[in-house]
């Protein structure tokens, strides 16, 4: 993998990506997926289960490689046509996020470590890949953290 990356959705959107293989951010916009290219780390936040909902979620509930092509548009009914990319999940645990705060890189010391989550989408290390890997029990590759 060359580059990792932290994408947002509810965990409802989430579940529907991994069921259909692919990945859509910032309600379906194409710009931010051309930044992912294959062979790419990406995991999902999900702050809530349902868009809209405030239920505290704050859970990783995906995690996979971002396989070859490129950004396509899939019909989601109602003349919605998001842009997305096709992943290869891995078979992981839903996660919370705060037991790994003090661990992870772009958590760390700060106490407003959610501001860059609302970007939906954001580079992370290859150690932060891997710690949220190993909390996940990902069955994939991961980086050797340093």
């Amino acid at each position: 993998m060359s580059a990792y990356w932290i994408a947002v959705a509810s965990a409802q959107h989430v579940r529907r990506g991994r069921q259909g293989g692919f990945m859509q951010v910032n309600h379906g916009k194409a710009a931010p997926l051309r930044r992912v290219k294959p062979g790419d780390g990406v995991v999902y936040y999900s702050p809530t289960t349902v868009l809209g909902e405030k239920d505290g979620l704050q859970s990783f509930t995906a995690i996979g490689t971002v396989r070859e092509g490129e950004p396509y548009q899939g019909e989601m009914g109602g003349g919605f046509t998001p842009f997305r990319r096709d992943v290869d999940w891995a078979r992981a645990e839903e996660t919370p996020i705060k037991p790994l705060l003090d661990r992870l890189d772009f958590t760390a010391g700060r106490s407003n470590w959610g501001y860059q989550l609302r970007f939906g989408l954001f580079p992370i290390s290859a150690a932060d890949f891997a710690l949220i890997a190993g909390a996940m029990g990902a069955e994939l590759a991961v980086p050797a953290s340093s």
